[in-house]
Parts: C-alpha cells; sequence; structure tokens
C-alpha cells in the first residue's frame, strides 16, 4: 500500500517564492537565485512528505508560476507573438507568457479559473498551425534530483484531454484536430520518464465534468498510445474535483495501471468503483481534503480504506489526498497567534501528510497511533464549542420571506430615477474599488495591526492616502469614484474579521496566481455582523468631492467560495446568513447617503458545480443570495456588482437575475470575446466590460482602449456601457495605473465627441 499526495504547496511556508519572483522581476536578483531559491523550497517540501510517511513524492507540480504554463512550455504550444525560436523556453518567454510584455506591448496569454476553484490558471492557445514537441529538460532534471536525494519521485502533469479541453482555440481551430500531435509529444515524454520512476501521474480532472462523445473517443485513442509509452513505470489516472459519474466506465476501461478518485468531493462513489474495478488496477483512494483546513475524521476514513481492501489486495490500494495540496496552506503550526481550541480543529498541508501516512500505517498494522485519539477529542471539541452555533442567526436565516429578494421596481424604472439623480455622461469611468497598495500603506496597516499606532493615528493616514486617491481620480477625469480601500488587507478577509464566525491565520497563504497569495479566513461558526464595517470611511471620501462614490462591498458567494468553509453544515445555509449579514451594510450605506453600492461577486462563476446536473440549483441558491444582499434598498440606490476571469457565456441568464443595475466583468485578455454572450443574450441592465487586463504591467493605449469600446458597442447599446479595467488596481504601481486610466478616459471622451 502506498501513501501519497497529488502536488503539494509552492510558495513555502513565509512565502519565499514570492518574494523572489518579484525581485527577479524587478530585477533586484537574478535567474541563478530565482533557480537556486525555488529547488531549495522543492527540494525542502520533498523531505517534509517524506519525513511524514509518504512513499512517493510528486515532482513536476511545483512551478515558478503555474503547472499549466509549464505543460505549454514542456511541449514548445507558445503563440507565436511571445518570438520564440525554438529550443529550452527561457525564463523571459516563460514569464511573458503569464505577464505579458509591457515595453513590447505583448499582451499575456489568457488567464481563468482552474475549475471550480480560485487557483488562476494560463490558458493554453490553440492556432491551426500549432504544434507540440518534447522541450526542455526541467522536468526530468527535478525527477533525478528527487532520485539523488533518496525520494521515490512521482511525475505528475497535466493530463492531454483536460490540456486540450481547456485550450483556447484561436485561428478557427478545432482542438480536436491537435490530438495525434499532442499525444505524440505526451508519449515522448513519458517514455523519457520511463523506468526513472514507480508511478507517473497524469491528471484528468476532466473525467469529473460532462464530456462529449468526441472527448470520450479522445481518451480512448490517447491514453491506448500513452500505455504503449510507459514499458516499466505505472501510468497513474488522477481524477479529483468530484465524482466520475457517467464517466466511470470510460475511466476503468482505460489501459493504466492506477485510478484516484476524489471521496471527499464524491464520497458516494466508492460503493461502484469496487463493484467494477478490474482485477489489475490500482485504486488511490483520495481521502484527506486537499481544499479545506478541517482535520479528516480519521476513524471514517479508516473505514472507507478497510472497506476498499476487503474487496481488492491491500497492494492495490493507495491512499492520499483528494486533490493537489497546492489549495491547502502549509502549515498550522505556524499559527502562534490562533486560538488554540480552534486551531486544534484544523490540518494544514503538513499536517494532511501526516493524516494520510497515518491512515496507510492504521490499516497496513490493524493499530491505531495516538493521532487517533487526538483526532476523536478534536473532533468532539469542535462540535461542543460555544461559538459554532448562534440560534439568533439560525432564526433569522428561516425567517427570510420571498418579498426580501425583490428589488421594489423593475430595472428600466430604476435606471430612469437614478439617471436623473446621478446625471452621468454618456460611457462613464469608473474602477473597480481597489489602488496601487504601496509600500507605506502596508507599513502602516502592519503597525497599526502590531499596536505600534493609535486607532487615532491610523484612522488619520488612511484617509490621508483616500484623500490622495479621490484628488488623482477627480484629476483624470473619472466619473464615478472609489475611496481606494487603503484599509484593505485583502477583500474577503477584510470583511470576515468584522464578522462573528471567522477567524484567521498569521500565514494560511494559498497561491492564486503567480506570485500572487491569498489569507482565506476560516468560517468556523455561524455568521453575523456585530456593527457597521465600511460606512465612515465611505463617507469620508464622499465628502471629498461631488462626484458620486461608491460603497465598496465584498458579495456573499464570493466571501464564501474564498474562504476555508466549516463542512459541518451546508454552503447554502452558511451563505444565506453572510447574506443577511451583508444586507445590513448595504441598507446602513445607503442610510448614510451613499447612492452607488457595489457589491463583488467576482467567484459566482467559480463557485459553481462541474456537473451541468448540479448547477440550477447552486445557481439558484448563489443569485438568491446576492439578491437578499442588495434587494433591500430604495431604487435610487444603483446597485452594482463586478466578476472577473471565469467563462460566463453559459450563465448569462443567472447574472442577469440577480437584478443588479450595473456589472463590470472581465473582458481584455479574451479581447472581449466575452462579448459574444451579449450576442446570444440580450442583458437588460448597464454593463462595464474591463478595457484592459490589471494583472499585466502592460500600459495599454488609447487606440487600444477605443478599438475595444467599439467592439462593445456592436452588442451593448450605449447608454447602457461603462469604461471601466477588468479588475481592482491593487498589485499595479501608480506611474502604470494613472497612465492606463488617462488612456482609458481619453478614449470614452474620444467616444462621447463622437455621438455629441
Amino acid at each position: 500500500m502506498h501513501a501519497h499526495v497529488l502536488g503539494f504547496p509552492r510558495m513555502g511556508a513565509n512565502r519565499e517564492l514570492k518574494w523572489a519572483l518579484e525581485q527577479f522581476w524587478r530585477g533586484e536578483i537574478g535567474e541563478t537565485e530565482l533557480v537556486a531559491t525555488a529547488d531549495g523550497l522543492r527540494d525542502r517540501h520533498w523531505a517534509i512528505q517524506a519525513d511524514a510517511g509518504l512513499d512517493l513524492v510528486p515532482v513536476g507540480d511545483f512551478s515558478l508560476y503555474d503547472h499549466v504554463l509549464d505543460t505549454v512550455a514542456m511541449l514548445g504550444a507558445v503563440p507565436p507573438r511571445f518570438g520564440w525560436s525554438g529550443g529550452e523556453i527561457d525564463l523571459t518567454t516563460y514569464f511573458n507568457m503569464a505577464r505579458g510584455n509591457a515595453e513590447k506591448g505583448i499582451p499575456a496569454m489568457e488567464m481563468t479559473k482552474w475549475f471550480d476553484t480560485n487557483y488562476h490558471y494560463i490558458v493554453p492557445e490553440l492556432a491551426p498551425d500549432t504544434t507540440f514537441a518534447k522541450t526542455g529538460s526541467r522536468l526530468f532534471d527535478a525527477v533525478e534530483s528527487a532520485r539523488k536525494l533518496g525520494h521515490s519521485p512521482k511525475p505528475v502533469l497535466v493530463g492531454p484531454i483536460t490540456f486540450l479541453m481547456l485550450a483556447k482555440e484561436t485561428g478557427g481551430c478545432n482542438r480536436w484536430a491537435h490530438l495525434d500531435g499532442l499525444v505524440e509529444a505526451y508519449c515522448r515524454i513519458i517514455a523519457e520518464l520511463d523506468g526513472t520512476c514507480t508511478w507517473i501521474q497524469l491528471d484528468e480532472p476532466i473525467l469529473c465534468t460532462d464530456l462529449s462523445e468526441e472527448a470520450k473517443r479522445a481518451f480512448g485513442a490517447a491514453y491506448s498510445r500513452l500505455r504503449a509509452a510507459a514499458v516499466s513505470s505505472r501510468l497513474l489516472l488522477a481524477t479529483y474535483f468530484g465524482t466520475l459519474g457517467d464517466n466511470l466506465d470510460l475511466a476503468l476501461s482505460l489501459p493504466v495501471n492506477g485510478m484516484h478518485v476524489d471521496l471527499v468531493r464524491g464520497p458516494g462513489q466508492l460503493g461502484e468503483i469496487l463493484d467494477k474495478l478490474p482485477s489489475h488496477l490500482t485504486l488511490s483512494l483520495g481521502l484527506v481534503d486537499g481544499r479545506n483546513v478541517w482535520k479528516t475524521e480519521l476513524e471514517t476514513a479508516l473505514r472507507k480504506v478497510n472497506a476498499a481492501c476487503q474487496r481488492t489486495k491491500p497492494a492495490q490500494i493507495m491512499i492520499g489526498s483528494s486533490c493537489s495540496l497546492l489549495h491547502s496552506p502549509m502549515d498550522v503550526e505556524g499559527e502562534t497567534a490562533l486560538d488554540p481550541e480552534l486551531k486544534q480543529w484544523m490540518a494544514f498541508a503538513v499536517q494532511k501528510c501526516a493524516e494520510i501516512a497515518v491512515l496507510k500505517q492504521a490499516s497496513s498494522t490493524g493499530d491505531k497511533p495516538d493521532l487517533f485519539i487526538e483526532n476523536k477529542a478534536s473532533l468532539l471539541a469542535r462540535g461542543a464549542h460555544r461559538d459554532v452555533r448562534d440560534a439568533r442567526v439560525r432564526e433569522r436565516a428561516v425567517a427570510v420571506t420571498p418579498d426580501m429578494y425583490d428589488r421594489a421596481s423593475p430595472f428600466a424604472e430604476r435606471a430612469a430615477v437614478q439617471r436623473g439623480l446621478l446625471d452621468l455622461p454618456l460611457f462613464p469611468t469608473t474602477t473597480i474599488g481597489s489602488y496601487p497598495q504601496t509600500a507605506e500603506i502596508r507599513k502602516q496597516r502592519l503597525q497599526f495591526k502590531k499596536g505600534e499606532m493609535s486607532e487615532a493615528d491610523y484612522v488619520k493616514a488612511m484617509q490621508g492616502h483616500i484623500a490622495e486617491v479621490v484628488a488623482r481620480q477627480e484629476a483624470l477625469g473619472l466619473d464615478v469614484l472609489v475611496h481606494g480601500e487603503p484599509e484593505r488587507n485583502d477583500m474577503v478577509e477584510y470583511f470576515g474579521q468584522q464578522l462573528n464566525g471567522f477567524c484567521f491565520t498569521q500565514n494560511g497563504w494559498v497561491q492564486s496566481y503567480g506570485s500572487r497569495c491569498v489569507k482565506p479566513p476560516i468560517i468556523y461558526g455561524d455568521v453575523s455582523r456585530p456593527e457597521k464595517m465600511t460606512v465612515d470611511w465611505a463617507l469620508y471620501a464622499q465628502s471629498l468631492t461631488d462626484k458620486p462614490m461608491k460603497g465598496m462591498l465584498t458579495g456573499p458567494v464570493t466571501i464564501l467560495c474564498w474562504s476555508f468553509v466549516r463542512n459541518d453544515l451546508s454552503r447554502d445555509i452558511v451563505c444565506r446568513q453572510i447574506a443577511l449579514a451583508m444586507r445590513d451594510e448595504v441598507l446602513d450605506l445607503e442610510s448614510a447617503g451613499i447612492k452607488i453600492i457595489q457589491i463583488d461577486e467576482a467567484a459566482l462563476r467559480e463557485g459553481m458545480p462541474i456537473r451541468k446536473a448540479d448547477q440550477a440549483t447552486y445557481l439558484r441558491w448563489a443569485v438568491d443570495c446576492f439578491r437578499l444582499t442588495a434587494a433591500g434598498v430604495r431604487d435610487e440606490t444603483q446597485i452594482h456588482s463586478h466578476m472577473c476571469y471565469s467563462e460566463f457565456n453559459a450563465i448569462m441568464g443567472a447574472i442577469a437575475e440577480m437584478d443588479a443595475d450595473v456589472i463590470s466583468i472581465e473582458a481584455s485578455r479574451s479581447n472581449m470575446e466575452l462579448l459574444d454572450a451579449f450576442n446570444q443574450y440580450d442583458y437588460p441592465a448597464e454593463i462595464g466590460p474591463g478595457v484592459y487586463d490589471i494583472h499585466s504591467p502592460r500600459v495599454p493605449d488609447e487606440e487600444e482602449i477605443y478599438s475595444l469600446l467599439h467592439k462593445a458597442l456592436a452588442v451593448i447599446p450605449a447608454e447602457r456601457l461603462w469604461v471601466n479595467p477588468d479588475c481592482g488596481l491593487k498589485t499595479r504601481a501608480w506611474p502604470e495605473t494613472i497612465a492606463s486610466l488617462g488612456n482609458m478616459v481619453r478614449a470614452a471622451e474620444r467616444l462621447r465627441r463622437e455621438r455629441a
């Protein structure tokens, strides 16, 4: 029996990789130092897993930016605009693909969410002339490094069908026309790995989604060839993020040596799998949750291991994480400030490795180590904790009535009232919320957090930053302003810190994209709002200008999706609790005189189940929670919402049902391809498709933005088109921010002159 994980966090316990990457991008360190830092982290992470008692260490899961981008580089599938001429992909080309090249005006590749997670991957591009070939040696060198360190390496590859299905077709390309060439490149990679490792892991989470007949045929064709390329090594087909469902027979028919299944997201599938499991196939049980922070119920997990062992040979069983631990924080032992009572309920990546190892030990020997006793005590303590259940919160959620989901008047009537009150020009310009968070801002927040700055001095300092942001926006000529959010560390954590039912970590960082990490709050109890959260900041900002100032909130679905959520209560109930808390804040902002309130739901699409059969139920309660948050306001209060970096075309109906007055939505990286959805769906409200990509330092010129707005006008009526970036500006520097926004305002003014 083998114990393993599907992947491990990359950033390091103290985000060492983040700091090294950002130093490299600023030119403060060279490639040699960056690679040395990365290799040192990777080696340290292998040692953590081996020391915990895992038999295999994943190789190839570690990345300088993104594992899908690594696959693009390994396959030589570099889009022509990056000027690659063959050979090993250098770091300049690699990071240009991820981040664009500001000096040369080369846009980055698109970025979107990895299935239903908050991790962003770089989207491969397929053109009719795209070719594939085994390129470079990084993966093979890493396998050799692991072997020299005494580990048993398990190379991890994004599976070829998942790669193809997540790629973007360009220039009239048909993705399936590339199947033969792609599989041939994979065969060469596997042939070179063959014999250097016992197992090769091929990640095919796409098997947990609804597949077309063409995709199903492609699996059979691809894997028969991959199997032939592996003479000595065994192939492990890794599925996760859901159940195999109607793809189970297909997965079991593929000529692989092992199959991994997610028994956290799909606990009920084990029985059917065991009923159909071929005698030759090794079954990897994903029993430890790779996407949440709670300890595994070891007794329950052990029963599943033992049930599997009774149906097949123990040697044909593997025990692992449900998915990669990439989505988990690093080590709970570093959380010295966390309430010890709460801390004992949690397991981060390091602890999850120990859980997997102890499950193997208990199943193999029949003896239960002390960790089982500790685990049971922790679970009992959690269930009995005083803060887990709040009767008033639960009573309020039950008492919600149907009218609380509805605005007083339909959009057309509200829009007329709002236009008269706000008196905005055609193509109103605005930004999404945050402005550059300078070193000074971060230092002052840290000083206040440590008690080194008084509250009065902190408020005065933040007001100074707000005044600067407001003045800059007025100088630029923006029409609807924001306060810039200098007081906010993160759009979810900021609110969680002011809500009951949340707790927080010091170092619970999780990679979101590239060097960007987030520190999700942990929802452990019933959620309520004890007092106002944003009203004073909004009122101060509004006092500085005669222009409308947006109140800025994070929506309930996004707070839910970007937190580690309690697993003892259904997600829809937790979301309704959050919605009621945020509804109180919306009404207080309105009462204070704020005329525009933005409720960001960046994670609406991300939270949607990956199976179509489950999506309608999710969308119903997700949309209802947004409406519950927003619907209590008067007609004259304009409700905005923002969504970013997801595929929205299939859910335009649900977005319309949110009944926001204005939505702003990411569109720039796809060159406004999102607008196809508005061709197919007559969206009734006002729309701000993002006109430039804030995740790249590149400054778009006026002509580029003007051109994108013209594309938007082909499907969005002029009176309903807003002009804005595609996301917040927190991670950008001021010079590029001013330059980009200046070009954006000038492009909008140019359009107004044309229609004067």
